[in-house]
């Protein structure tokens, strides 16, 4: 039989430093959560679709129209096209997206009785769903830890120098490795806090970043001057 090679453990002065950064954007971020609204699990799937390629507050400003209209799988799987593209008109890229939602809705009532499964094997088969829109729906709708690698989790992991992936699977389970599973979905809503309002991707605000002390890259892309940078720390995600 062939060996397989042994998969070495994370080096432990890199975890000690990763936990230690969690512990502070925790105490930075004593409010992080998912900045999309919802009700259920079937709103969550859905808004973290539209979320593609536009941000949170446009999302949520749209999500009453279309759930007063369509609060379930069934009534979304049956909403008319022109309908469904006429709310989600402002949200950009709306016809790829309305055909996702009924997709997807359909897929929903048709496998799993118009109910959002709870398993990231399952969630992963529908429509338009991979493991980032999966892990959101399963931290914050289930109370299942997941990571959840969008640009600024990637971003960021690489930054402090967690992590050289760029595959966001690889990413995953890199990061993963650094953490215990309970703590994987508060890790993601603190970085990717942290990415909309201090790291940014052009000019992170250096200088006003708790994390100074521990990150390998501060000073690199963004000003270092306190009073500079502060000017640009945002109070919340981008609009």
């Amino acid at each position: 039989m062939p060996v397989r090679p042994a998969v070495l453990p994370p080096d432990t002065s890199l975890v000690r430093r990763a936990r230690k950064v969690n512990r502070v954007l925790a105490e930075t971020y004593p409010d992080a959560r998912c900045e999309l609204d919802f009700d259920n699990p079937f709103e969550l799937l859905v808004v973290t679709v539209l979320s593609a390629q536009t941000t949170d507050r446009r999302v949520n400003a749209v999500r009453p129209t279309l759930f007063a209209a369509y609060p379930d799988p069934t009534a979304m799987a049956g909403a008319p096209r022109e309908v469904l593209e006429q709310i989600i008109g402002p949200l950009g890229f709306f016809r790829a997206k309305t055909d996702s939602l009924l997709k997807l809705s359909q897929a929903l009532v048709e496998r799993y009785d118009g109910q959002v499964p709870g398993r990231l094997d399952d969630l992963v088969t529908l429509p338009g769903v991979g493991r980032k829109t999966a892990n959101v729906v399963l931290g914050n709708a289930f109370g299942v830890p997941g990571i959840t690698v969008d640009t600024h989790f990637g971003r960021l992991v690489r930054r402090l120098g967690w992590t050289e992936e760029t595959d966001p699977v690889k990413v995953e389970h890199a990061i993963g490795a650094l953490f215990p599973r309970r703590d994987w979905t508060m890790l993601s809503h603190h970085l990717i806090w942290h990415g909309r309002r201090r790291c940014h991707a052009k000019k992170p605000a250096c200088g006003a970043c708790p994390l100074a002390r521990l990150c390998p890259s501060f000073g690199v892309d963004g000003p270092t001057d306190p009073i500079e940078a502060e000017k640009l720390v945002k109070s919340q995600g981008p609009a």
